[in-house]
């Protein structure tokens, strides 16, 4: 499938850590957190990107026009440095579009601007490339063939240390309960589309918001949820999170590492970073302890 990455957002949330670099170029570990998900997509086969671009593009299209395979991959060095001979490489057989999607572009507004890119692509993938996880994609797109909606996407349970609290309109409480062992899941913002998802988009309309609404109220929209690893980087301290996994050698969103590479059809994946694009979504019910996860949640 072709990969759509939604990597033109302000990144608000995360200013602390750097002006100067956009949120999908922070890096986790020794790459950035946009070549992380891209590598998580490529290692089960779609490797054809389209990168929706907005805030400091420049930053985005200079690290791949100067891409240095060597520091992710064993290397042999010799001549002074004028012989190097790879191990293996990353990115040989990815294709990257990069397109310019406007600088305060919502998530539907970017989607809506690759429309054409996606070709006749019956299905492709989206993702807001500032999520990682361990999960298995196939079991996702597998599920989705198998059924005639229209949208898709990985539901997980919130991490946050919150409670939820029941209440009247008087305002007496009923309870509280622990967010994470309550009903609520989030989007954790990784999908598959039918092409037809265009025709439920407004001009200007947030992806989840109107377009997934509609889809909802014609039964055309699922979640496939999942207990497993995903944690987000909207925040400083999430950063500093994936960070000390990274110091202590826990990086199960490195499922390349531990599986061999898998190969799947053509078709489409669209991968967003946009802070505009929220996850407001939550469904009731579940697949394997999810942490650090984000959302807006209402109970």
């Amino acid at each position: 499938m072709k990969v759509v990455l939604f990597c033109g957002g302000l990144g608000t949330r995360i200013r602390d850590f750097s002006d100067a670099v956009p949120k999908p170029m922070i890096p986790v570990g020794y790459r950035p957190i946009i070549w992380n998900v891209m590598k998580y997509y490529a290692h089960f086969g779609h490797k054809e990107f389209i990168l929706c671009l907005g805030y400091k593009a420049d930053s985005i299209k200079n690290y791949f026009l100067h891409y240095d395979e060597c520091l992710s991959n064993d290397f042999v060095y010799s001549d002074g440095g004028k012989k190097l001979v790879l191990s293996n490489s990353d990115i040989q057989d990815w294709k990257i579009t990069f397109v310019d999607t406007g600088l305060n572009s919502n998530i539907g507004q970017r989607l809506k601007a690759v429309e054409k890119l996606i070709g006749d692509d019956e299905m492709f993938l989206a993702n807001y490339t500032d999520g990682l996880s361990d999960f298995q994609l196939p079991a996702l797109v597998d599920e989705f063939v198998r059924t005639d909606k229209v949208a898709a996407f990985l539901a997980v349970k919130p991490g946050y240390s919150f409670h939820v609290v029941e209440m009247d309109d008087a305002g007496q409480v009923r309870g509280l309960r622990d967010l994470m062992r309550s009903d609520i899941w989030i989007n954790a913002g990784y999908f598959v589309f039918r092409r037809e998802v265009f025709n439920y988009m407004q001009p200007g309309e947030e992806l989840v918001n109107e377009p997934f609404q509609r889809l909802a109220d014609m039964n055309a929209l699922m979640a496939h949820k999942y207990r497993g690893f995903w944690a987000c980087m909207d925040t400083f301290k999430e950063k500093q999170r994936l960070d000390d996994m990274v110091a202590r050698g826990e990086t199960p969103w490195e499922v390349w590492k531990r599986q061999p590479e898998m190969r799947a059809p053509n078709s489409s994946l669209v991968i967003g970073a946009a802070t505009q694009g929220l996850r407001p979504i939550s469904v009731e019910g579940e697949h394997s302890p999810t942490e650090g996860a984000r959302a807006n949640v209402a109970a």
